[in-house]
């Protein structure tokens, strides 16, 4: 037996030894790849913006050099990040025993679908415990939970008549009544593999990780996935590569995160945020002080005031700035001010006393006097009654200075809230607290994927503008905390849903030409293809050998064939934050839609782009018959529009997909 055991151990060890040398070989190939990718790439836009750009069509001419810019860009980020590609295999035993919460988040899912989940998790093999988290408030799925020992957590009351952030409320409100020390996460529709836990918890042996992501995989999608829903890629070498620079992030589902450090950031985030509205508090308040001087500052009484007031706000300042109790330092500023508020009213109130005492040594009808009580005088002394106008600047300071966040009904939220997804902007900021994360590429849980055009449509819109929120509200690049590897890869992510704007751009430049006759490009000459062909080659072999015999097809063509709906993610997001406009949030439904009719309205735009790529190799045959068509040119931009038809070619099949009946999620 110890023989027996001793070979197992050699064997592993050479196994370990065997896929540690070809991971080596082939980061190696990548960073070759890399390196001639990058170089030719920059050599073509070099030469693109210096010597081809045709200025006397700037109109499309510049905006197709940009496009090519940003594509460089693109390229470049991905090859950073394949730099550093890290491929996880077994995760490190685990030494101690953990207590483990799992979380199976649900709102308006079927019931059978969520029961389905629920007992998948409730038979993972590690001990846990396994809750519904039911934002629904659904009594029925309550009782199916219940009478199979399942727990479910609901919103309590706090929740009432206040923001309630979708699924990251729903998972802050469950981590303020559960206990485990880690938490899985799933989606209504994801079930779990009995062995989830022992496959990735000893990960978190290492006490700096915070979170451990593995893939999406969906049961129902076809070998030839024509809604792009497995996405191969990202969940691969795009998370194994952003895993290299410590830049994995949370998906939202099939994720294990450590309990202390979610709530490490829910502390640190709120002290930042009240921090953030207190220093915010002080410059508005010093105008408020300049602008009461200004009114009322000929009156020593409310000039010397004033003046305790800025002391106030300076010690308010030093102390935040020393790391002071929050708490306490407001505490002892309002306490401060409305000493000052009731000196002043204090002394009106005297005054108002002393000028009844002279008015009634002037008159004999005391009995009129009467009336003024001493109710009636005491209730001079409230800011609302006060004469002097100053009391109601210096009430505005009080109020200013309030710790509490009574407009949420937790003041922690350790998920980020800050758009529709709560996911990349939280791993994001654990990444800027210092923590860890890993990306660990094994399905260990399969789910359901969108059946149909106008669920998929949905799915990606949410996806991106929750991305593009994030970029606007916390843009990774100005993020101190974070190392530039990870302000890369996090900005590499939200960078890629600007494509809508390229996708334009590619699409319009070859149908101006071929049917207008409008160049954008001033040299076809060798020079051209000498520098374009190996870029757009070694562009490719990138994508071959990082991808490792994945599929990328699917994902290149729905890059550009979704523009409209990257264009739309970017600016509905951008009018939300600058504007304020609703973004509205819908959950993506597990279930086809009814309707059997092909939904041709919701492509609309990419067939308009599709008519006129066609309408343009018409226009040139016909120049070509008339002798206004000669040269490569054409039939460069021929070779484009063809290849802009067959990426497109994909919403076709989209539109018309119907799913197969047998396609469906099963339980492990």
């Amino acid at each position: 037996m110890v023989f027996e055991t001793t070979l197992g151990r050699e064997g592993t060890r050479r196994e370990v030894a065997r896929q540690s040398k070809r991971t080596a070989r082939r980061l190696a190939l990548i960073r070759l790849v890399v390196l001639l990718a990058a170089i030719s790439g920059v050599n073509y836009i070099v030469w693109r913006w210096l010597a081809s750009v045709n200025w006397e069509a700037w109109w499309i001419a510049l905006p197709l050099v940009l496009a090519e810019t940003y594509s460089l860009i693109d390229s470049l980020i991905f090859a950073v990040g394949a730099w550093r590609l890290r491929e996880r295999h077994d995760a490190p035993p685990l030494t101690r025993d953990v207590t483990v919460d799992v979380l199976v988040t649900t709102y308006n899912e079927p019931l059978d679908l969520v029961m389905r989940t629920a007992r998948a998790a409730q038979a993972i093999d590690y001990p846990h415990e396994t809750w519904i988290l039911d934002d629904g408030d659904r009594p029925e799925l309550r009782r199916l939970a219940e009478a199979e020992g399942i727990g479910v957590v609901t919103r309590s009351q706090a929740w009432r008549d206040r923001p309630r952030h979708a699924k990251a409320g729903n998972i802050n409100n469950a981590l303020m009544v559960t206990e485990g020390e880690f938490l899985l996460i799933l989606d209504a529709d994801q079930v779990p593999s009995p062995k989830i836990l022992d496959r990735t918890l000893g990960w978190f042996m290492d006490d700096k990780v915070a979170l451990v992501q593995t893939p999406q995989w969906f049961v129902n999608v076809p070998p030839s996935d024509p809604l792009g829903s497995q996405a191969p890629l990202f969940y691969g070498p795009i998370q194994q590569s952003k895993d290299g620079w410590n830049a994995a992030f949370f998906c939202g589902s099939n994720a294990i995160l450590r309990r202390e450090a979610l709530m490490q950031l829910g502390v640190s985030r709120y002290v930042d945020e009240v921090t953030l509205a207190v220093n915010r508090g002080v410059r508005s308040s010093r105008r408020v002080l300049a602008r009461a001087r200004r009114d009322h500052g000929s009156d020593p009484r409310i000039a010397a005031a004033l003046d305790t007031v800025a002391e106030a706000l300076d010690e308010v300042k030093a102390e935040i700035a020393r790391g002071d109790a929050l708490a306490d330092v407001t505490y002892a500023f309002q306490s401060r001010i409305d000493r000052v508020r009731r000196d002043l009213a204090d002394q009106d109130v005297s005054d108002v006393r002393e000028e009844l005492r002279a008015l009634a040594e002037l008159t004999a009808d005391t009995e009129a006097l009467a009336v003024i009580d001493e109710v009636t005088l005491d209730a001079l002394g409230d800011r609302s009654l006060s004469p002097l106008a100053a009391l109601e600047s210096i009430s505005m300071l009080v109020s200013a200075f309030d710790v509490g966040r009574d407009e949420e009904a937790q003041a922690i939220m350790p998920l980020a809230t800050i758009s529709v997804t709560e996911d990349m902007a939280t791993s994001m900021r654990l990444h800027g607290l210092g923590w860890k994360s890993v990306y660990h590429d094994e399905v260990l849980a399969e789910g359901l994927a969108p059946e149909d055009l106008p669920t998929m449509l949905t799915q990606r819109l949410r996806w991106a503008q929750g991305t593009m929120q994030v970029m606007f509200r916390e843009n990774p690049l100005v993020q101190r905390s974070l190392s530039w590897g990870q302000r890369i890869m996090y900005f590499g992510t939200m960078w890629s849903y600007l494509a809508g704007f390229a996708g334009i751009v590619y699409i319009a430049a070859p149908v101006l030409y071929l049917t207008f006759g409008v160049m954008p490009v001033q040299a076809w000459s060798v020079d051209f293809f000498a520098r374009f062909v190996p870029f757009f080659l070694l562009n490719q072999l990138l994508f071959l050998v990082v991808a490792n015999g994945r599929p990328t097809w699917r994902g290149a063509q729905y890059s550009l064939a979704l523009f409209p709906v990257w264009i739309r993610s970017v600016t509905t997001a951008f009018a939300n934050v600058y504007r304020g406009r609703a973004l509205g949030f819908a959950v993506t439904p597990k279930t086809r839609a009814t309707e059997d009719s092909p939904r041709w309205d919701l492509v609309k735009p990419q067939l308009i782009a599709m008519a006129a790529l066609v309408l343009s190799l018409v226009a040139v045959a016909i120049r070509y018959a008339v002798g206004q068509a000669e040269g490569i040119a054409p039939l460069v931009n021929i070779v484009w529009v063809l290849y802009d038809l067959m990426v497109f070619s994909i919403i076709i099949r989209a539109v018309l997909y119907r799913p197969p009946a047998h396609l469906e999620l099963k339980e492990t």
